[in-house]
């Protein structure tokens, strides 16, 4: 991911081609153009993830490594969990989320009970 104040913006721009096919660009809406880079950079050092849905409504958005402990890794799918309904539109339905399957990158999905999990 790269980082940019927003003055250098005119110049990252001309490198669009190249960062843009890899999903590098600095974007306004990520928090990667922004006037505090040791800001930034620092929460992307913690480990900070972006999500967005895709057309189908469908998230995918990595949880956990194989060296990770499954609590941990548990902890992680509840606090993402509880941001994604934090952040839910004010006129989304009740059944915001309507299923949850965690699976390796290339592996099948293992479906979970996400409500039994709050």
């Amino acid at each position: 991911v790269a980082v940019a104040t927003p003055d250098m913006m005119k110049d990252v721009g001309r490198l669009g081609m190249v960062l843009g096919r890899k999903g590098l660009m600095p974007n306004p809406k990520t928090g990667t153009v922004t006037p505090n880079i040791a800001q930034a950079v620092a929460e992307l050092k913690k480990g900070r993830t972006e999500f967005r849905a895709d057309k189908t409504g469908v998230v995918h958005i990595p949880v956990g490594k194989v060296s990770m402990d499954s609590k941990d890794t548990a902890e992680n799918v509840k606090v993402f969990l509880t941001e994604l309904e934090r952040k839910k539109p004010a006129d989304a339905k009740i059944g915001f989320v309507r299923s949850v399957s965690i699976s390796s990158s290339m592996g099948p999905g293992v479906w979970i009970d996400f409500k039994e999990a709050e």
